[in-house]
């Protein structure tokens, strides 16, 4: 009986064995393959994996996948017979990807072995930049980065200088006229006044946030004037984010400080008939020990209007602020916020969210 078992366990091994000889096998020359060092400029490298099928019957690639949308391979589409050779390429695409890399391709096959992976790395010297990529956006002779001037986080404290770079692209001087169109809490300055062919010169924005007693996200409109024949207007956008400022206080000043609480600060108005106007209350809370001033409360879509009972709170009184949102024209998950500015020094702006899913017609 033992040798019968024994025999068994034999004949189950070589079986076994046989069935392994049988199918193909994969076996690669390399399996990471390294660029060095790839200028961005020159576009995608490839580099060809060769393979030879160990095995005793034919190999068929079923799929190669890659790591990175960067990175492209192909392969033997027909069966690689035992002995003879196929290959998996991979072609890498170092387009805006400056620095080291590696990536993976994992090839699926018939082989005994069915899953291989694949690596492939090196260094993307990126190409030297032009003048187009340093000022993209361009009117007349004068590129700039941006016809948005972003100003940044600002204060109540005082007034704010930024300066932006404006290069001059054409082989004439540009003269900059003293005319500017602007708000009044904005003051501009350009030096130099007149621009040498192939230089830049500093725009010089100021920006009062105290005059344009506003809070939180803000845009305005800023028209510079030169001397060109043609597009002489240049159109811009100054953009920025006021905050109330607060002096250092110490742990007994903060103690009697207002403090601004809610009651929520999300509501779900949940499934919402397209067309509807749905409403809910927000109750605000002076939880500190002096009074609270609602400084500003401002929503991010011209969809949702708020209304405050009071913007003046006692200590320990509350007020209900009754937000509306619309969903003409809207479709879909909706999410807004609505901003509320106060002087609670600890927690001057707070954000409360309203979100819902519009329903079409026939749901």
């Amino acid at each position: 009986m033992k040798k019968l078992l024994l025999a068994t366990c034999v004949f189950s091994m070589l079986a076994l064995v046989v069935i392994a000889q049988n199918k193909p096998q994969i076996k690669f020359g390399e399996e990471t393959f390294d660029f060095g060092t790839i200028k961005e400029e020159k576009g995608p490298a490839d580099h060809k994996f060769t393979f030879t099928n160990a095995g005793t019957a034919p190999l068929v690639i079923q799929g190669v996948r890659s790591s990175c949308g960067c990175t492209t391979p192909s392969w033997s589409k027909e069966p690689v017979l035992p002995g003879e050779k196929g290959y998996v390429t991979a072609r890498y695409n170092p387009r805006h990807r400056p620095g080291p890399f590696r990536k993976s391709l994992t090839i699926t096959s018939n082989a005994d072995a069915p899953t291989k992976v694949l690596f492939i790395k090196g260094v993307v010297e990126p190409k030297p930049k032009t003048i187009a990529d340093e000022y993209p956006n361009k009117i007349g002779a004068i590129r700039m980065r941006y016809r948005s001037l972003n100003m940044g986080k600002l204060t109540t404290e005082k007034p704010f200088t930024r300066s932006f770079k404006l290069y001059n692209d054409s082989d004439k001087d540009v003269k900059f006229l003293e005319k500017a169109d602007k708000p009044a809490y904005v003051t501009v300055k350009i030096e130099p006044q007149v621009l040498k062919p192939q230089q830049t010169a500093m725009l010089n924005v100021t920006y009062d946030p105290v005059q344009k007693n506003d809070f939180g996200f803000v845009t305005d409109r800023l028209v510079i004037y030169t001397d060109e024949a043609e597009q002489n207007r240049k159109d811009l956008r100054i953009v920025a984010t006021i905050e109330e400022y607060f002096p250092a206080m110490t742990p007994e000043q903060l103690a009697k400080a207002p403090k601004l609480i809610f009651d929520k600060t999300i509501y779900d108005f949940g499934n919402i008939k397209k067309g509807d106007k749905v409403t809910t209350d927000f109750v605000l809370t002076n939880s500190g020990k002096s009074d609270l001033s609602v400084r500003k409360v401002k929503a991010n879509c011209g969809c949702t209007v708020s209304q405050l009972e009071k913007d003046i709170l006692k200590p320990g009184e509350s007020a209900s602020l009754k937000v509306t949102f619309n969903s003409a024209g809207r479709r879909g998950s909706q999410q807004k916020s609505i901003n509320i500015f106060s002087n609670d020094p600890t927690s001057p702006t707070q954000r409360l969210i309203i979100k819902g899913k519009i329903l079409e017609t026939g749901q």
